[in-house]
């Protein structure tokens, strides 16, 4: 929600969607290098004071945004978006660090991963178009200040939760500058969902392209919402069959599974239908993928590096495809079409395509030479030029007629 409400609120400020996805992209690559080094700090000093920290000023800097005036400066845009990702909290690194120590057993630990993998598809469906609700009915600004009070409630209660408050960072861990990836197979899972977020990010531009080029550019939007329901569906059949793969033979599997489903899009790209169809069965092997990967880090991660670790995974997938707030992605055909409706005040002055709009003369400086009739000026302005009483035509028509009418001369 926050990377369409800040692309839709930068688009309104600046009049170029260019430009907002540039603040966009600023505030994808803070959040992919913030939550790792807010990972590390959650396990060094806890997790209470660092969410409640980052949350506040998350929630303050958005509202920076927010008041901005049409016509703000860009740099201070770009350098807004950047810390607000930077002051992202790492909520979901947080909860998948505590799972371990909240359930009996490693089954019902995957069971719970794969859990929350299928609840956060609820953020990716229902998101966007929250965000695009509220720029329409009430404004960018408006979406943006509502972010960041889910924010600042969401981090809150979670931090107020038993669990995080006595949640303890492991003292007794050794400390490297390379965290979590100074382990080989942390190493290894980061590198597999780089991969997966390649192949997410080619997928939601493809979709966008296929669509568009049969005629269908709205449906892009929906068409994704299809590929999320998908993920909640094979989600919430991980869970009932244990929580996905558990070991390295398994994951291998649901990775194959994961790229056979989207190569089907290849020859489904003909019609919307058959994408649709292709985009549910493909979307099904999302969810089971997240739960098996996070559930290897209980083994792969060092000791005292877990939230760092899940930090890294997120940044991982989020470097090329979901999470990733690119300008023509999220909700790509409504993006393009509401933001002219949006209310948030005197905008940037929009230049009209058409000359009679912008009150500009038609006429050459050849054709404002030629002699006119007296009493009439050499040019007229666009909205009477040409114009006549009803029932006298202008001088041109009655040439015109004048050289058609039978046995008039020439």
């Amino acid at each position: 929600m926050l990377s369409i409400a800040l692309l839709v609120h930068a688009q309104r400020l600046t009049g170029s969607f260019a430009a907002a996805g540039i603040v966009a992209g600023a505030y994808a690559v803070a959040v992919g290098v913030g939550g790792p080094v807010l990972g590390q700090l959650v396990d060094r000093r806890g997790q209470t004071a660092t969410l409640l920290a980052s949350a506040a000023a998350s929630a303050g800097l958005l509202g920076a945004v927010a008041v901005l005036p049409a016509g703000a400066p860009f740099v201070a845009l770009v350098g807004l978006a950047a810390a607000i990702g930077l002051a992202t909290p790492p909520l979901g690194a947080c909860l998948r660090a505590l799972l371990p120590g909240l359930l009996p057993d490693a089954g019902a630990v995957r069971a719970a991963y794969a859990v929350e993998a299928t609840a956060s598809e609820l953020t990716w469906v229902s998101g966007p178009p929250l965000a695009l609700g509220l720029g329409a009915l009430w404004s960018t600004g408006g979406a943006l200040l509502f972010a960041g009070a889910v924010v600042v409630v969401g981090t809150a209660a979670f931090a107020a939760q038993p669990a995080s408050r006595a949640w303890q960072p492991d003292l007794a861990a050794a400390r490297s500058r390379r965290g979590s990836l100074r382990a080989p197979a942390m190493r290894t899972l980061v590198i597999v969902l780089v991969a997966v977020g390649a192949l997410f990010g080619a997928v939601e531009v493809a979709v966008a392209a296929a669509a568009d080029g049969l005629g269908a550019a709205p449906a892009a939007g929906p068409l994704l919402g299809i590929w999320g329901a998908g993920s909640l569906l094979g989600g919430m059949l991980a869970v009932r069959l244990g929580g996905g793969a558990h070991s390295a033979a398994g994951l291998s599997l649901v990775l194959a599974a994961l790229t056979a489903g989207h190569l089907l899009l290849v020859p489904a790209a003909g019609s919307v239908l058959a994408l649709a169809a292709v985009l549910l069965l493909a979307g099904a092997a999302i969810a089971p993928t997240y739960a098996t990967v996070y559930a290897m880090v209980d083994r792969a991660a060092p000791d005292g590096t877990a939230t760092e670790a899940f930090a890294w995974l997120a940044t991982a997938v989020a470097s090329h495809g979901r999470g990733s707030p690119r300008p023509w992605r999220s909700a790509p055909a409504a993006a393009r079409r509401w933001p002219a409706r949006w209310p948030t005040g005197p905008g940037p002055p929009r230049r009209s395509s058409s000359p009679a709009a912008r009150g500009r003369s038609r006429c050459s400086p050849r054709r404002c030479a030629r002699p006119r009739s007296p009493g009439r000026p050499r040019c007229l302005p666009p909205s009477s030029r040409g114009s006549a009483a009803p029932g006298e035509a202008g001088p041109r028509r009655r040439r015109r007629r004048a050289r058609t009418r039978p046995g008039a001369p020439g």
